[in-house]
């Protein structure tokens, strides 16, 4: 399923969604302007759990800062892409209720958690891993636990058929975790607990952290 919009209105303009989306875009076409050089910029930027680890007992900044740089870097347009269609169609949604400071701590908090639990579960890895895709299973949980019956326009596939559907929010993200943690079970004892270069417990994880911290990220007046 392929969600194309949400039918759930908001009332502020999402300044902060928009600001990391464009973020990374930019950050995008930058890697597609290096070329051959790219190898370069994502062993500097990008998360290699071994590093990381390593890290923790010689102090490196450039590992400890890729925990943050990691989070605006994509592996290629489709990877950008799809990361970027469903921050835009649920991220609004979420930073309307938190408001934009927290939006943004909270955004970051759950790519920070997604990063940790994928070093967890693979702390050997030498494969740098980039990609939004753990802070945003962050916000897709806030967003299921806030607005379960919100309708969302979504491309179901159906063989070689397509079909458009509604469908409430419940079905389509709860699906999507369902999809996630059966990957992530079959993914574990491979190298970087991930299938194809996906680090499906970095989704696990991102989207735990959102599950947990979308009460208290919440505005109080909510």
């Amino acid at each position: 399923m392929i969600p194309l919009r949400d039918i759930n209105p908001t009332r502020t303009a999402p300044l902060v969604n928009v600001a990391i989306i464009v973020v990374n875009v930019a950050a995008f076409l930058y890697e597609v302007s290096l070329g051959q050089h790219l190898e370069l910029l994502f062993s500097e930027y990008a998360v290699i759990p071994q590093h990381i680890v390593a890290s923790l007992s010689n102090f490196h900044v450039n590992a400890l800062a890729s925990l943050f740089t990691s989070m605006f870097l994509h592996g290629g347009w489709l990877h950008l892409g799809g990361n970027m269609l469903y921050l835009w169609i649920f991220g609004d949604n979420v930073e309307e209720k938190m408001g934009h400071g927290r939006y943004l701590i909270f955004y970051l908090l759950c790519g920070l958690t997604a990063t940790a639990v994928h070093i967890v579960v693979d702390p050997a890895s030498t494969m740098p891993t980039v990609g939004a895709s753990g802070a945003i299973s962050g916000v897709l949980a806030a967003y299921l636990f806030m607005f379960p019956k919100a309708k969302g326009v979504t491309l179901i596939p159906i063989f070689v058929f397509l079909q458009v559907a509604e469908l409430p929010a419940i079905v389509v993200l709860g699906m999507w975790f369902i999809l996630q943690f059966f990957n992530g079970l079959i993914s574990l004892g491979f190298e970087t607990a991930g299938m194809g270069g996906v680090a499906w417990w970095a989704h696990i994880g991102g989207f735990a952290a959102g599950a947990i911290l979308f009460l208290p990220f919440k505005k109080k007046s909510e």
